[in-house]
C-alpha cells in the first residue's frame, strides 16, 4: 500500500516502509498512528489524574470537558436516546482526528491522516458500523428494505450513494491534511528565516483547518449512524 504524503522535509508523495509477508505497510503512517494514540492516552491520563486530586476542574481536563459537552449536545440532538450508546466512539473519533491532523504540523512528524490508507479504513469502519448497527436496530429485513424504497430502481442511486460516502469522507479529509502539510514544507523552503509571519499565518490555518476537518468526519459519521438506527419517528 502507498499513497498520500510525508512532511517535515521528506519526499512528498514517498513513505518508507516494512514488507509484512505478502503485506506492505507505510512505515511513517503507523509510527505516526501509534504516537497519535499515545498521546490520546497520554491527555485522558492527565485528565483523569486531575479529576482525582481536584475538585475544580483546570488543564487537560478543562479542555476535554468543553470538547465532550459541545459534541454531547450535537450526538443528543441528532442521535436523542440513542446518543449515549454512540458517543463513546464518536468522541474517540474526533480526538483521534484532531490530533492526528495536528501532529504533522510538529517538524520532522507527519500525519497519519495524510494517507489516503488511513482515511479510507477510518470511513469503511464507519460505514461498516452504520450497517451493522441499521441491521442491530431494525433487523435485517426491514433495514435491507429501506434501500428499495420508494421504487425498487432506486436500488442502483442508493448503492451509488453507499459508495460515494465514504470516498468522500476518506478524501476530504485526506486532501485537506495533505495539502496543508505540503504548503507548509513549502513555505519553509521559500521565506526567508527573517520573515516568519507567512509560516506563523499558514501554520495558525493549518490548525483551524485539523478542528474543521475532524469536526466534519466526526459529524458526517454521525449522520450515517442516525439514519441507519433511527425510526421514521425518533427517539
Amino acid at each position: 500500500m502507498s499513497g498520500g504524503g510525508h512532511s517535515g522535509g521528506g519526499h512528498i508523495g514517498v513513505h518508507p516502509h516494512w514488507n509484512i509477508g505478502p503485506f506492505v505497510v507505510n512505515a511513517d503512517t503507523m509510527i505516526m498512528t501509534w504516537i497519535t494514540m499515545a498521546v490520546i492516552l497520554f491527555i485522558g491520563f492527565l485528565a483523569a489524574r486531575t479529576v482525582t486530586k481536584q475538585r475544580v476542574p483546570s488543564g487537560a481536563q478543562n479542555f476535554l470537558e468543553m470538547v465532550f459537552e459541545n459534541l454531547g449536545a450535537q450526538f443528543e440532538q441528532t442521535l436523542g436516546a440513542k446518543a449515549s450508546r454512540f458517543a463513546p466512539l464518536l468522541l474517540t473519533l474526533f480526538l483521534f482526528l484532531l490530533v492526528g491532523n495536528w501532529i504533522g504540523l510538529i517538524p520532522k512528524f507527519s500525519s497519519p491522516t495524510n494517507d489516503l490508507n488511513t482515511t479510507l479504513g477510518m470511513a469503511l469502519m464507519i460505514m461498516i458500523i452504520v450497517h451493522l448497527s441499521g441491521i442491530i436496530d431494525k433487523g435485517a429485513v426491514k433495514y435491507f428494505k429501506h434501500f428499495l424504497e420508494p421504487n425498487p430502481i432506486f436500488l442502483i442511486i442508493h448503492m451509488v450513494e453507499e459508495v460515494a460516502k465514504p470516498t468522500t469522507l476518506a478524501f476530504r479529509l485526506f486532501g485537506n491534511i495533505l495539502a496543508g502539510e505540503i504548503l507548509i514544507i513549502i513555505l519553509v523552503a521559500l521565506v526567508p528565516i527573517w520573515m516568519p509571519l507567512p509560516n506563523v499565518i499558514w501554520l495558525a490555518f493549518s490548525v483551524f483547518v485539523g478542528v474543521i476537518q475532524a469536526f466534519i468526519f466526526t459529524m458526517l459519521s454521525m449522520s450515517y449512524i442516525s439514519n441507519a438506527v433511527q425510526d421514521e419517528h425518533h427517539d
